[in-house]
């Protein structure tokens, strides 16, 4: 005979937990995840900082998405395709677009 989902015993919710394990976060947890951040955060560019305005995300977003696309062959054929432009036309217009994604940064007001 099939078995079938319905047929599986039943869990009672948080069986699968550790027993006498608390699922409220400690101090400690949270000192090891912002360290974590802050350690990703200084290792990769792209993943921001506490000072990161609007644009420079905006900016880092448009390029990682123009960086993908240049990495991955076949949406680079689709955009050929869909633009009636060689491939080779395309890799060279993402690479200019990847230079000033969002034009140039707005003027910071001095403090």
């Amino acid at each position: 005979s099939v078995r079938r989902a319905r047929d599986a015993p039943r869990v009672a919710a948080g069986a699968h937990s550790k027993p006498g394990r608390n699922t409220m976060a400690t101090a400690a947890d949270r000192f090891n995840i912002n360290s974590q951040l802050e350690h990703l955060q200084s290792r990769y560019v792209g993943t921001g900082h506490a000072d990161t305005n609007r644009f420079e995300w905006a900016v880092n977003i448009h390029r990682d998405s123009y960086a993908s696309y240049y990495g991955h062959h076949t949406m680079l054929q689709y955009f050929a395709i869909a633009e009636n432009e060689s491939i080779g036309r395309v890799k060279y217009n993402m690479m200019q677009k990847m230079l000033l994604p969002c034009g140039l940064p707005p003027e910071r007001e001095e403090e």
